[in-house]
């Protein structure tokens, strides 16, 4: 492969980067993608990231009907769109959609590939699954709990158990002349790393480099959310047509830019980066297989070319562990969701609630849970139907699905002419579904072996050469009010608080992360005395006896929070109506409070960022 140089007008040196650009944030992102990116401008290597933790346990559903159906098949379409192209112009191809059978992913691109008359090299890389060697680990004492690092309590009912590897099974790949890699479970930033170690021969510990790349491969990962999309300033203009997928351009020693393909819609500055740095993370040191990166130590800077430049990362050794990603079987679940309307709200619920029950052939206490949301969606003087509405909702978990079923739609139906007045049910109780149990683990990376094939080819051991330099990790303690300007004063105005900043969240596993980030240096200043653990819980009344974890971000004018236990026991379970909490973030920016006003009118003033925006 030609190395690529790039006059970067930042410097007016010349560098030696690779140009790797994303495709795909999610098993069902566009279709289309793969094929823009590849002839919407030059590129070195085309990635994508099709699982996550919710995805895993999708294919595993898919899996039990079909076992050939452990991977996402999206991918193989998309590649058959580009193959030709990609070979013909060098282009690598790398991506974790082999989910739970890389092997099978890897066999229907070889299919693809043979249909078009074409002959890449196509390697897979596996390892990751533990789900038969799960119990046995756990019975060993090997598993730990991720977040309070006790011994892992008992697994029953494992149904997928995958540790997140890091780049260097992909590394090794690419250095024995594969042109197409399937991974299994890795880490997101490893679609990144481990061409970036490749092309730039970066050794395991190159600590700074591989933070950096680690940095890179996490803005891209998750696709067009670098590039305008879910953006709390978004400009509806930029919007107007599909949003530009990202590429990020890493240079030898780790700095990245960040950018799209000229003329596509959407926009990549600093904040929109900034955002996606705060997707669903934790502490400032971002642990992964391959680094620990140090995201206090980023430096962004915007270029008078609608792109960002990232350069200051620091690394740090390894973690002796690896995540794991159990699933377990949490039986079945089924929801009735009543309208409660106009007046008297809080006495209407209580009465659907008693209705119900005495409906009921079962008792409360027959199901293993039963949970019970009020929703006061409604409004004062509504002008609407709508507006007037608040849910009642309840979820109810057993074991075994002949509890649920027919005997709760029956009790529900019973309700529709002998309870309150204007009630309607908004449907769904007639659906049982399964319930998966999403538990994160750590795993002493020692008990893992990566593994490399080549379709038709030979199989070869990856060794961990990160285990000599590996070192155990220590989160960083949440911080408060240290060391911290005084606060900004002033005359007050009462504005959402999103009015002043932006804001992201996403989930990990059954907790949440929001992170929030300031326009100015001032403002920062403001929001770091203002946004306190508590403040939070006021102004999110739903996370108000949870444990909230908070930790600053100077350089990117960040804070970010993690909300344990806010999405009970991860996405698969959850009864949250966004059981991801991918709207947390704009809820709390819709809040009102008491803002300095100087800051608000620096606010409205302040200039459009520079933007890369459709032509």
């Amino acid at each position: 492969m030609t190395p690529t140089v790039t006059d970067t007008r930042r410097t007016g040196e010349q560098r030696r980067v690779i140009r790797i650009a994303n495709c795909s944030g999610y098993f069902g992102d566009r279709p289309t993608a793969a094929l823009e990116m590849v002839e919407g401008g030059h590129i070195d290597v085309l990635t994508g990231d099709w699982l996550a933790e919710l995805t895993m346990y999708i294919l595993s559903k898919t899996r039990a009907k079909n076992p050939s159906a452990g991977y996402a098949r999206t991918f193989v379409r998309q590649v058959e769109q580009v193959m030709a192209a990609c070979l013909d112009r060098g282009i690598k191809i790398v991506a974790n959609a082999g989910g739970l059978d890389p092997a099978g992913c890897a066999s229907a691109v070889r299919d693809v590939a043979d249909l078009l008359g074409l002959s890449p090299r196509i390697a897979y890389v596996e390892g990751d699954d533990v789900s038969s060697r799960i119990a046995a680990l756990s019975a060993a004492g090997a598993l730990t709990e991720l977040v309070t690092g006790a011994p892992a309590a008992e697994l029953n009912d494992c149904v997928v158990a995958n540790a997140y590897l890091g780049g260097w099974g992909i590394t090794s790949a690419l250095k024995e002349g594969a042109d197409i890699v399937v991974t299994g479970r890795v880490v997101d930033a490893a679609l990144v790393t481990g061409p970036a170690a490749w092309f730039h021969e970066w050794e395991p510990d190159d600590w700074d480099a591989l933070a950096g790349a680690t940095a890179a491969g996490h803005v891209i990962e998750c696709g067009t959310q670098a590039t305008g999309g879910n953006y709390s300033f978004f400009d509806e203009d930029l919007l107007a047509g599909p949003v530009g997928f990202p590429w990020a351009e890493v240079a030898a020693d780790g700095t990245s830019v960040i950018g799209k393909h000229d003329g596509t819609w959407g926009q990549v500055n600093v904040e929109t980066v900034t955002s996606q740095l705060l997707y669903e993370v934790g502490s400032p040191r971002y642990l992964s297989p391959d680094v620990v990166t140090r995201l206090d130590s980023l430096v962004l800077r915007q270029l008078d070319d609608g792109r960002v430049e990232i350069s200051g990362a620091r690394g740090e050794p390894a973690p002796t562990t690896l995540k794991v990603g159990v699933v377990q079987d949490g039986g079945y679940r089924q929801d009735v969701t009543i309208a409660l309307t106009g007046l008297d709200i809080e006495a209407k619920a209580r009465v659907v609630e008693r209705a119900f029950w005495n409906a009921c052939v079962h008792d409360r206490g027959d199901f293993d849970s039963v949970e019970v949301k009020l929703h006061r969606t409604d409004k004062v003087d509504p002008s609407s139907n709508e507006e007037a509405v608040a849910t009642w909702q309840m979820t109810i978990r057993h074991r075994d699905d002949a509890k649920l079923g027919r005997s709760i739609f029956d009790a529900r139906a019973q309700l529709g002419l002998a309870t309150i007045p204007g009630f309607f049910s908004l449907g769904g109780e007639r659906s049982v579904t399964r319930v998966g149990v999403f538990r994160p683990l750590l795993l002493e990376a020692t008990h893992v072996a990566t593994t490399v094939t080549e379709v038709g080819g030979a199989t070869w051991s990856v060794p961990d050469l990160v285990t000599r330099h590996r070192v155990p990790v220590e989160q960083d303690h949440a911080n408060g009010m240290d060391t911290v300007p005084s606060p900004v004063s002033g005359e007050c105005e009462t504005a959402p608080l999103g009015r002043l900043v932006g804001a992201r969240s996403g989930d990990k596993g059954g907790d949440a992360n929001l992170g929030v980030y300031a326009r100015s240096d001032v403002a920062y200043e403001w929001l770091v005395h203002f946004l306190t653990v508590d403040r939070l819980r006021e102004l999110l009344p739903e996370a108000k006896e949870l444990a909230i974890e908070r930790y600053r971000m100077p350089n990117l004018r960040a804070l970010n929070f993690v909300l344990r236990g806010l999405l009970g026991e991860g996405v698969a379970a959850s009864s949250r109506q966004d059981p991801q909490a991918k709207s947390l973030a704009e809820w709390l920016r819709s809040r009102l409070v008491d803002v300095p006003a100087h800051l608000l009118a620096d606010a409205h003033t302040r200039p459009a960022v520079t933007t890369s925006d459709h032509s």
